[in-house]
């Protein structure tokens, strides 16, 4: 929840507390003194309309679920200021005799008093209902990060395990070229030592010849 919105919304609670007992004292003044608490709650309830626009503008500034909640509350709020501005015209709109009016007023303000109460209540419970969703979107917060900081490590993972395939493909690779060099080599060697087998046959089937052929001149004579 945005700490902003939370300071205006305690300065409106203060607020509002105030011109209610502000309205239940102005039943018992007279004259001078009563148009002047009048309008001390006049200066009230256009600091109170004034919070209540800082509000909806901070509200409709947040996420789209963290906004909806709180422009409901700001809903219970407008409502209680309404209420605040027809129990201040109904007691400046005011015309009956003394008697009469004194009694009216404390049935008026007996009723505002139990709607604010019953109001204060409900705004109570939702002020509650808004907290346990906020600590259900930090932990749904909490979880998403988890679940994020998992996902990163799993995909680092799998890139140190791509590096080490492509790594052992290289090698193979190189080892396919050497075993294949050696092939060469060795098919190369193979055929120089026949070829040196022949040759060396070849020379000593001469050499046999020439000795044959010495000894038999030498045994002729």
């Amino acid at each position: 929840m945005s700490a902003v919105f939370e300071g205006y919304e305690k300065q409106y609670c203060e607020l509002s507390a105030n011109l209610s007992n502000k309205c239940a004292s102005t039943n018992h003044l007279d004259g001078e003194q009563k148009k002047q608490k009048i309008s001390e709650i006049k200066v009230g309830l256009d600091e109170a309309e004034a919070l209540i626009r800082k509000m909806d503008l901070e509200a409709r500034a947040l996420q789209p679920n963290i906004k909806a909640v709180l422009l409901a509350k700001l809903r219970e709020y407008k409502s209680d200021l309404n209420n605040l501005k027809s129990e201040v015209k109904r007691i400046v709109s005011t015309n009956l005799n003394q008697a009469a009016r004194d009694e009216l007023l404390e049935a008026g303000l007996a009723d505002t008093l139990a709607v604010s109460a019953n109001q204060r209540d409900r705004l109570l419970v939702t002020t509650e209902r808004l907290d346990n969703s906020s600590n259900r979107i930090k932990d749904s917060r909490k979880v998403m990060l988890e679940t994020e900081e998992l996902g990163v490590s799993l995909l680092q993972d799998l890139h140190q395990q791509r590096q080490s395939l492509l790594h052992a493909d290289n090698t193979l690779s190189g080892v396919d070229n050497n075993v294949g060099r050696s092939k060469k080599i060795l098919t190369n060697m193979t055929r120089r030592m026949s070829r040196d087998k022949w040759m060396i046959g070849g020379i000593i089937t001469v050499l046999v010849i020439v000795i044959a052929l010495i000894l038999y001149f030498k045994l002729a004579k």
